[in-house]
């Protein structure tokens, strides 16, 4: 089955005018793989008004995406959808994580990224009680059956974070015995902005920066929001994280930024523009409009595969050809 995820086959796309990303990405320009959504609400009950901000892993040689699904009251759940062909997923009918904690109860289980370690997965969410919303970590071994592990960065605490924490995007090898990782906080100037720590048992977390690693930029396309999308990849060059970012206006758009692979802290460059931006009428008009939210990735062949939330209701998937 392996073999299939060599994808050969390929929907038509329209080119995207935004600039090029820097000569360290291991991939080139997006476009997208469809120009309608690969997912959408369904039912009346716990996916019902929307099924968006998918996290993505290779799991047996398939594509396994958990995503974000809320219901009619804004409770949201994760969704378990998988494939083999990067495009065509089937759902399960039941979430397989909802809220059960008391930092998740109500608002429930939002923004989840997938990070793997030897056989284990671990899974990164935003619990969010309609009071606070805080980084939470659980592990599985199937992506089916998951162990909560607790709030790993609590809201309204750290060095330079005022506000909520949420995002966790955790680096995919060690560096100096370390695992680390990017998150979101609110700054002071009630702007989200990236944070980074580290961890030695990816439990219990130490923030390595005194200020903001990658701070908003007044009058760019990330002047409001810079927001860890998914986890990042590590390449020869560096660490390649793709980020989210919103306006003053928050409109949602992609960025990429690239760390020293030796020392997380050190930005090596940043996108002055947006590689990929809201265009189809689904990604400006949902829930929250004007919004493309990059949370999965996978390389499939000599492809890289970009799942995002398209305003805050639909999935959608982008692709570009691996460097």
């Amino acid at each position: 089955m392996k073999s299939k995820l060599l994808l050969t086959i390929f929907l038509p796309v329209c080119s995207l005018a935004f600039a090029m990303p820097t000569a360290y990405l291991p991939f080139g320009p997006w476009t997208r793989v469809s120009n309608e959504p690969i997912l959408s609400p369904q039912g009346a009950t716990w996916e019902s008004a929307g099924t968006f901000n998918p996290a993505t892993v290779l799991h047996n040689g398939r594509i396994v995406m958990l995503y974000r699904a809320q219901d009619a009251s804004g409770t949201s759940r994760l969704g378990y959808a998988e494939n083999t062909d990067g495009l065509h997923f089937t759902r399960r009918p039941e979430p397989v994580l909802s809220p059960e904690a008391d930092y998740e109860k109500d608002g429930g289980i939002e923004d989840p990224r997938l990070q793997q370690f030897g056989r284990t997965y671990y899974l990164t969410y935003t619990g969010y009680n309609k009071k606070d919303a805080q980084l939470c970590l659980a592990t599985s071994r199937d992506l089916l059956h998951w162990e909560r592990k607790g709030v790993i960065l609590p809201a309204y605490k750290g060095n330079w974070n005022r506000g909520w924490t949420k995002s966790g995007a955790i680096v995919p090898e060690k560096i100096d015995g370390r695992y680390w990782m990017y998150w979101l906080g609110t700054s002071a100037d009630k702007t989200d902005q990236m944070g980074l720590s580290y961890s030695d048992d990816l439990l219990n977390w130490t923030e390595a920066t005194q200020t903001p690693v990658l701070p908003r930029r007044p009058g760019k396309f990330d002047s409001r929001v810079v927001e860890p999308g998914p986890p990042p990849i590590f390449t020869k060059d560096g660490i390649v994280l793709i980020y989210n970012g919103a306006d003053d206006k928050l409109v949602y758009s992609t960025g990429v930024a690239v760390f020293d692979r030796k020392d997380p802290r050190k930005l090596i460059s940043r996108t002055d523009e947006p590689v990929f931006g809201p265009e189809k009428e689904w990604e400006k008009v949902g829930q929250v409009p004007n919004v493309v939210f990059v949370e999965g990735m996978a390389r499939l062949g000599g492809r890289w595969f970009f799942y995002y939330g398209g305003a805050d209701k639909y999935v959608g998937v982008a692709k570009s050809l691996a460097r």
